[in-house]
C-alpha cells in the first residue's frame, strides 16, 4: 500500500452497454440502468410503468434506481409496491427494510427483516442495525459481481488492468527475467512497467512482456489509457531527465502525465503534458468517451483535499486549458483518485473520504433528474475491508478487472477479473403450423406461475418477440392470434449459467379447424330507389326469405349487412343515404324477429364499393346505376349443419 500512497495506483475505465441493439424502452432503460445512469433510467421506468408494460419488473427496476441513487423516499415508495407482489424476489423484502430504516421507519424495517429471513433470507442483524448508509447494504444483499483467478498476478504489485482490442495492459513492479533491477526505496519493490498479454490465464508474463517503446523508463511508469483508435496513449511517469529524477524544493520526486504515439507498433514521441509542475504529482489520465477531456488525480495547491480529481479540455489545437477541480460533491478532504468517465457522463474513482466498506472503495458519481449528484459505492465484491481501486469494465458490460490488496491475494496488489450477470432477454419466433411461416402481432402474454399477468406484448414483422425476465424464476408465455389455437408454454430461469444472457421460447400456431359453411340457398341482394332507402315490395319479399332461414332452417347463424349507392350526387351524401338502406334493412329483419346480436354489422359504404364503370367519368343507364343501389348479406358465422 506504500506503493499505492505515493503514486496514487491505478485509474478506471469503464465502457458501458450499447452493444445491445435496441428493443424498446425498456431495453433502453435497462441499458442505462446498467451504465449506472440511473436518473435517466428512472425516467424511462415511470414512462413503462405509466404504459403497463412489463409493470412488476419496472417497478422493481425503479426502486433499485432510486436506491442506488440514495434516494430513499422514492425508494420507499416503490419498494412498497414491490413487496405487495405476487412472487416477488426475496430480496426485496430485505431492501425494503433498508429503506425503511433509511426514512426512519425502523418498526416497520424490523418486521420486512423478519420477513426476509422467515423467506430463507440470511443477514448480519447487528451490520444491518448500525450501519446507516442503507445503500452499500443494498449492494450486499444482491451480488452482481463474480470474480474470477487472474493468472498473470505475481508477489509484486499488479494493478491497473485496461483492455483494448483483444489486449490487457496493466502496471506491475514484478522483476521476472529482468538483467537488473531498480528497486523503489519507499518500500523495497522494484519500480513499476507496464506490461502487456492476451488472456488472464496468461501464467507467464515477464520481461519479454513488456510494452514495446520508450514509455517504459528506469522509473514508476503507468497506468495508461489509449484512446479509441490505438494511435495515442496517456499515462503517468515519475519525473526525471537523463536517468536523474526531478525534485521539487522538499525533495520529492513527483508524478506527471506524459503522451505517446503508436508506430510501427512500438510507443514512442513521448511528450510531457503542458499543465504538469515539479512542484506536485498529476497522475491516473482517464479519457472522457468523446475524447475532448482528460481527467486526472492532482495533489496540486488549492485542491480540497490531499489527492483530488481535476480535468482539462484537449482542445482542437492539441492543447490544454487550465485543470478544473471537480469540487466538494465529488473531492473531500482525503484521497480521490482513479478517475473514469463513461459513455453517459457518469465518473467513478476510488476514495478513501467517502463512506465505504474499507480503506480506498470504488464509488460512481451519478446524476439525479435536478442535475445534482449522489455518490455511489458499488459494493462487494468489488469494495471489501482492505484497498479497492482501478475499475475496468469492457464494452461487453459484463466483464473487466479491479484491483485490490485484500486478504487472500498473491502480492501487494493484485488484479481481479470479474463477471457480472446480465440481464436475462426471454425472446421466440411465432409461427403458423401449416406453412411454417412467422404470425405477425400474435398476442404474447407472459404470467407467473399462478397466472398473474406480468407483460403484454406483440410479435414482430418477422415473428419474433423478446422481453426482459427475472433469473430463477418459473413463469407461463401464452400466445394468442385471431384464427389460431391459443398456447400456453411453460418457461423456467432457473439452474442456467450465470453468463447465459437469452433463454429462448418458439412457438408453432395450429390454426384453427375452418368448418364448412352449409348450404343456405341464396341470400339475394335487395335494392333501392335511385335516392331513397325504404324497402321496396321486392326487397321486402326478400327479406322474409333470409329471416325465415335465420330462425328456423339454421338458427345459429350470424350475418353481415353492407348497403351500397350509385355514383350520381356528392359521395359525402352517399356514405349518409348507404347507411340509411343499412339501417333500414337491419331494422326490418329486426321486426320479423331476427335477434338484433345476430346481425353483427350494418354498414354503409356510398359509392365505394361499385359493382360495375359506372363513376363520375362514364354515363350509364337507370339498369346499370340500379345494380349499384344494393344491399348484400355475408354470413360470418354458422354452428350447425342440415
Amino acid at each position: 500500500m506504500k506503493l499505492k500512497t505515493y503514486i496514487f495506483n491505478a485509474f478506471a475505465i469503464l465502457i458501458t452497454i450499447n452493444a445491445f441493439a435496441q428493443y424498446g424502452a425498456q431495453k433502453k432503460a435497462d441499458n442505462l440502468f446498467n451504465t449506472f445512469s440511473f436518473a435517466n433510467a428512472t425516467e424511462v421506468y415511470h414512462k413503462l410503468i405509466e404504459k403497463n408494460f412489463n409493470t412488476e419488473y419496472a417497478t422493481r427496476q425503479l426502486a433499485d434506481s432510486y436506491a442506488y441513487m440514495r434516494n430513499a423516499d422514492s425508494a420507499v415508495v416503490y419498494y412498497e409496491k414491490v413487496v405487495k407482489q405476487n412472487n416477488a424476489p426475496t430480496e426485496y423484502l430485505y431492501k425494503y427494510a433498508q429503506v425503511l430504516r433509511a426514512v426512519g421507519k425502523y418498526n416497520e424495517a424490523r418486521t420486512y427483516l423478519q420477513k426476509f429471513k422467515q423467506a430463507g433470507g440470511t443477514i448480519n442483524t447487528n451490520t444491518l442495525n448500525t450501519d446507516k448508509d442503507f445503500l452499500n447494504t443494498i449492494f450486499n444483499a444482491k451480488q452482481q459481481y463474480f470474480l474470477k483467478d487472474v493468472k498473470f498476478n505475481s508477489k509484486y504489485s499488479d494493478f491497473g488492468a485496461y483492455q483494448n482490442n483483444g489486449t490487457i495492459y496493466f502496471t506491475s513492479s514484478r522483476t521476472v527475467g529482468a538483467s537488473t533491477k531498480h528497486v523503489y526505496g519507499w518500500d523495497n519493490e522494484p519500480f513499476l512497467d507496464i506490461y502487456t498479454t492476451n488472456s488472464i490465464t496468461d501464467s507467464i508474463v515477464n520481461n519479454k512482456s513488456k510494452l514495446k517503446g520508450k514509455v517504459n523508463s528506469v522509473y514508476h511508469d503507468g497506468p495508461v489509457t489509449i484512446t479509441k483508435n490505438g494511435k495515442t496513449m496517456y499515462f503517468s511517469r515519475t519525473s526525471f531527465k537523463k536517468n536523474k529524477l526531478d525534485k521539487d524544493n522538499n525533495g520529492t520526486s513527483n508524478l506527471k502525465i506524459y503522451k505517446a504515439t503508436l508506430d510501427n507498433g512500438s510507443w514512442t514521441n513521448i511528450e510531457e503534458l503542458s499543465f504538469n509542475n515539479n512542484a506536485y504529482s498529476n497522475a491516473h489520465p482517464a479519457l472522457n468517451h468523446d475524447e475532448t477531456k482528460l481527467y486526472f488525480a492532482s495533489d496540486m495547491p488549492g485542491g480540497i483535499g490531499g489527492s483530488d480529481i481535476y480535468y482539462v479540455e484537449i482542445l482542437e489545437n492539441g492543447t490544454y486549458s487550465k485543470p478544473v477541480n471537480l469540487g466538494n460533491t465529488i473531492n473531500t478532504e482525503k484521497n480521490e483518485r482513479f478517475p473514469f468517465v463513461n459513455s453517459e457522463g457518469t465518473l467513478f474513482f476510488a476514495s478513501d473520504g467517502h463512506p465505504g466498506l474499507g480503506m480506498l472503495d470504488i464509488f460512481a458519481a451519478v446524476k439525479n433528474s435536478n442535475n445534482s449528484t449522489n455518490i455511489v459505492n458499488l459494493g462487494i465484491p468489488v469494495n471489501s475491508s482492505k484497498d479497492d481501486f482501478s475499475f475496468f469494465m469492457n464494452e461487453n458490460g459484463l466483464t473487466g478487472f479491479f484491483a485490490s490488496n485484500r486478504h487472500g491475494g498473491v502480492g501487494g496488489d493484485d488484479i481481479y477479473a470479474f463477471d457480472r450477470i446480465p440481464q436475462l432477454i426471454l425472446k421466440g419466433h411465432i409461427t403458423d403450423a401449416s406453412t411454417n411461416t412467422p404470425v405477425i402481432n400474435a398476442k404474447v402474454i407472459l404470467k407467473d406461475y399462478n397466472g398473474h399477468k406480468i407483460a403484454e406484448l406483440t410479435t414482430d414483422e418477422n415473428g419474433n418477440y423478446e422481453i426482459n425476465v427475472d433469473r430463477d424464476t418459473d413463469y407461463m408465455v401464452e400466445v394468442t392470434k385471431d384464427n389460431f389455437i391459443d398456447n400456453a408454454t411453460k418457461v423456467s430461469t432457473k439452474n442456467i449459467e450465470k453468463s447465459t444472457t437469452t433463454i429462448t421460447n418458439n412457438v408453432s400456431l395450429q390454426p384453427v379447424p375452418i368448418k364448412e359453411t352449409p348450404s343456405l340457398g341464396n341470400l339475394n341482394t335487395i335494392y333501392f330507389d335511385f335516392n331513397a332507402s325504404n324497402i321496396r315490395k321486392d326487397s321486402s319479399e326478400e327479406l322474409d326469405k333470409i329471416a325465415e332461414i335465420m330462425l328456423i332452417k339454421f338458427p345459429n347463424i350470424d350475418i353481415k349487412i353492407e348497403s351500397h349507392t350509385d355514383s350520381r350526387g356528392p359521395s359525402s351524401y352517399n356514405k349518409v343515404l348507404s347507411q340509411k338502406r343499412a339501417n333500414a334493412t337491419f331494422n326490418y329483419l329486426v321486426s320479423k324477429g331476427v335477434p338484433a346480436n345476430r346481425i353483427k354489422e350494418y354498414t354503409g359504404y356510398g359509392e365505394e364499393q361499385l359493382v360495375n364503370n359506372c363513376n363520375n367519368t362514364t354515363k350509364c343507364n337507370e339498369a346499370e346505376h340500379q345494380l349499384n343501389r344494393r344491399t348484400q348479406f355475408i354470413i360470418i358465422t354458422s354452428n350447425e349443419t342440415n
